[in-house]
């Protein structure tokens, strides 16, 4: 099966490119490789996909329309995984041109090339930033999700709605993906984990907002990958059982769904912080700040519809999962 996968030189994206690889499929891999971060780990990512045979490259912006079209048109992909986007709450705030081009134009060009070229089933990264401005605890997807506080937030909102009106339309399966603090080896460096371990193996400050008061429902990023594929391997159907007068906004009668992947334990930030100092060896000097705009005091993710329909539950605990981020960070980065 050739399997197109958007974002490859990130995160998450190179992660699912690589297992899919490994369980034999055929990888077309799509990225701009822009300078929002260190574009030397985005090519080091990219290094581990290109060595094998079956994945293929390509170089572009999805806001070009033209070149997205020419590689559906060249390998007509069953399925599509869509992880690129413009990342980062507080970016959003000063560039939001920015996440008009790629998370918006970008996603309808997307939804446009898996309407003519018949995609089996599109997946697609949204985040558990849409719950915004929400405080009932855990979210869940049945919970509405109508009050972004970035734009970042509401772009991916949006996609979930442009998402549900192609699958309405055109009978696009679709799945969106709220991912919940993703974190482990070759991870972000503009997220928290790698920040806290560059700054505190430096002996210099960490930036701790909120006052340490946050929690997160930080998951691994081997959980997230084989949630990812596991939900790309059930396409999505109409919910026969949805009800007009009482709208379920996580399913539709038409093919479109909406989990959230997240461990389903949050964690203190101060906590996390402790396993950090612990894996690291040193001690964080800590620089308290109230809280950043954009930003939520808490999340914590209601997975039991992922449970329910996948048979699947995020499983890494943070203590592992910190142990094996640090020991990858002092490898790769020779500490």
């Amino acid at each position: 099966m050739t399997i197109l996968v958007t974002g490859t030189a990130g995160f998450i994206g190179c992660e699912v490119a690589l297992q899919l690889l490994l369980r034999g499929e055929t990888v077309i891999g799509i990225d701009n490789v822009n300078d929002y971060y260190d574009t030397t780990l985005k090519r080091a990512r990219l290094d581990r996909l290109t060595q094998h045979p079956n994945y293929q490259h390509r170089e572009f912006c999805l806001s070009d329309y033209g070149a997205l079209e020419a590689v559906f048109k060249q390998h007509t992909p069953a399925k599509v995984i869509h992880l690129a986007a413009q990342a980062g709450v507080r970016y959003s705030i000063t560039n939001p041109h920015t996440y008009i081009s790629s998370n918006l134009v970008g996603f309808a060009n997307m939804l446009e090339c898996c309407r003519h070229y018949a995609v089996e089933h599109l997946v697609y990264a949204s985040s558990s930033s849409v719950y915004g401005a929400n405080t009932k605890q855990p979210f869940a997807i049945e919970h509405g999700a109508d009050h972004p506080v970035s734009l970042y937030a509401a772009t991916k909102k949006s996609n979930e709605l442009m998402a549900h009106t192609y699958s309405h339309l055109y009978d696009i399966p679709t799945t969106g993906l709220r991912f919940f603090t993703v974190y482990g080896p070759w991870g972000r460096p503009d997220m928290a984990p790698m920040i806290f371990a560059n700054k505190i193996s430096n002996g210099e400050p960490i930036d701790v907002f909120n006052y340490g008061n946050h929690r997160r429902d930080f998951t691994y990023i081997d959980d997230i990958v084989e949630g990812v594929i596991r939900v790309m391997d059930k396409t999505a159907e109409g919910n026969a059982d949805w009800n007009s007068n009482e709208p379920d906004p996580a399913s539709s009668k038409a093919p479109y769904r909406i989990y959230n992947i997240g461990c389903n334990e949050p964690v203190e930030l101060m906590r996390f912080i402790e396993l950090m100092e612990q894996a690291l060896g040193k001690t964080a000097i800590k620089n308290l700040l109230p809280m950043q705009p954009g930003d939520v005091p808490d999340t914590y993710a209601d997975v039991s519809s992922l449970i329910r329909d996948i048979n699947y539950q995020p499983k890494t605990d943070i203590e592992t999962g910190v142990e094996r981020f640090v020991s990858w960070y002092k490898d790769y980065y020779q500490k």
